[in-house]
């Protein structure tokens, strides 16, 4: 069963809703696409009812914006709890103190931010909202003197984004402090199916223009990264799986692995996979169908997926504004240019940067030789795209 809601939902996932005719709760989202393509939608009574005949059903929803209805409307699945236990990021490493029982982490109220002895935390660690999305208000803090800058743009930031998005997905009345995580970095779409066990169906790394960037500009998938680390993220949502019990359940998961092996999660998102539909991009490089294998349980044979592979690498290009610049004072960004600087640009989506913060997002299918293209986008401000007021 599916849930569609804001900020977007990409052609490829109504295809395959209209394709597969999945039941669609019908909201005001899936009401305005489902005469272009014939979704199966079910009012809400129905598909409260439906969801309470056959059981255990795998749900999926594309947004986070769904958590609110999920919580008034679906109590009798157990879900809300679940959802819970893992967007907010305090009760989250609550959760994880039995796996990381050493790991650092405090709350503190967004108006007492200035209150904090930064002298007294040890350095370096990361700050970012309770509930959050995108990387929206995350700094990483190094040193005593750099508290006073990241607090000014912390500041600045929440000012910017308040009200975009709904409480249950980014709420930044309250903000963790915790433990900064080495290592390389890694984002994952997976699933537990109805027998409890885990089915990675892509694994992104992400990457970064300096030490203390912790933006959300590039990440990339390829036959190395699969195969390299594919086992080690299984046998961690192992164990997050006995902890909270999952069955028919997607996540989109954060970690890192340092040079050690060591795994350390940074975050698991609830009934989703990669954010805004980025998920498509195992579509792209792998040809599998996210919500297609989760809703109907399907497993990747990873060898047979992956052969002939090398040297190729699938990077999902996030165009996120930064905070310097006023959405107001954008009078154009130029797609044409950004595209003329990719070898072979799969899918290009736009997004309204005033109201979400961003430009879009790119897909492209970049060789091993030519990642300079990457490495240029990666450093970019993207002020060469934009044209001022």
């Amino acid at each position: 069963m599916l849930i569609l809601d804001h900020p977007y939902v990409s052609e490829f996932l109504m295809d395959t809703a209209a394709e597969l005719q999945i039941p669609v709760l019908k909201n005001e989202m899936s009401a305005g696409m489902n005469a272009k393509k014939k979704l199966k939608l079910l009012e809400e009574a129905e598909f409260i009812k439906f969801m309470k005949e056959r059981g255990e059903y795998a749900l999926y929803s594309n947004s986070e914006n769904s958590i609110g209805w999920i919580s008034e409307n679906l109590g009798f699945t157990g879900l809300p709890e679940k959802i819970e236990s893992f967007k907010n990021k305090i009760k989250f490493r609550k959760l994880l103190e039995r796996i990381y029982p050493d790991f650092y982490f405090q709350g503190i109220e967004f108006e007492k931010l200035d209150e904090i002895r930064v002298n007294e935390i040890k350095k370096p660690f990361i700050i970012k909202p309770a509930v959050g999305f995108f990387s929206l208000g995350v700094y990483k803090v190094s040193n005593d003197k750099e508290w006073n800058s990241v607090l000014k743009r912390i500041k600045a930031e929440v000012r910017e984004i308040k009200g975009r998005y709904p409480l249950q997905v980014l709420d930044a009345g309250t903000f963790i402090i915790e433990e900064n995580i080495e290592g390389e970095e890694f984002a994952v779409d997976a699933y537990f199916n109805s027998a409890g066990k885990p089915v990675v169906l892509n694994i992104l790394k992400h990457i970064f223009s300096s030490e203390n960037d912790v933006s959300d500009r590039v990440y990339f998938t390829s036959k190395t990264v699969m195969e390299t680390y594919r086992e080690t993220v299984e046998d961690l949502l192992k164990e997050i799986g006995k902890l909270a019990e999952l069955r028919n359940f997607p996540l989109h998961m954060e970690l890192r692995i340092g040079a050690d092996r060591r795994v350390q999660l940074i975050e698991l998102n609830p009934m989703r996979f990669a954010g805004w539909c980025t998920t498509d991009i195992s579509h792209f490089a792998y040809g599998i169908n996210t919500y297609k294998y989760f809703l109907e349980q399907l497993e990747p044979d990873w060898n047979e997926v992956l052969a002939g592979m090398e040297g190729k690498n699938f990077c999902l290009v996030i165009l996120n504004k930064s905070a310097e610049i006023d959405s107001k004072s954008v009078k154009a960004f130029d797609y044409e240019k950004l595209l003329s600087d990719f070898e072979k640009p799969l899918e290009l989506r736009k997004a309204d940067h005033e109201k979400y913060g961003l430009f879009g997002y790119l897909f492209t299918e970049t060789k091993d030789s030519n990642w300079d293209e990457i490495e240029r986008i990666l450093k970019s401000d993207l002020k060469e795209y934009i044209t001022f007021a």
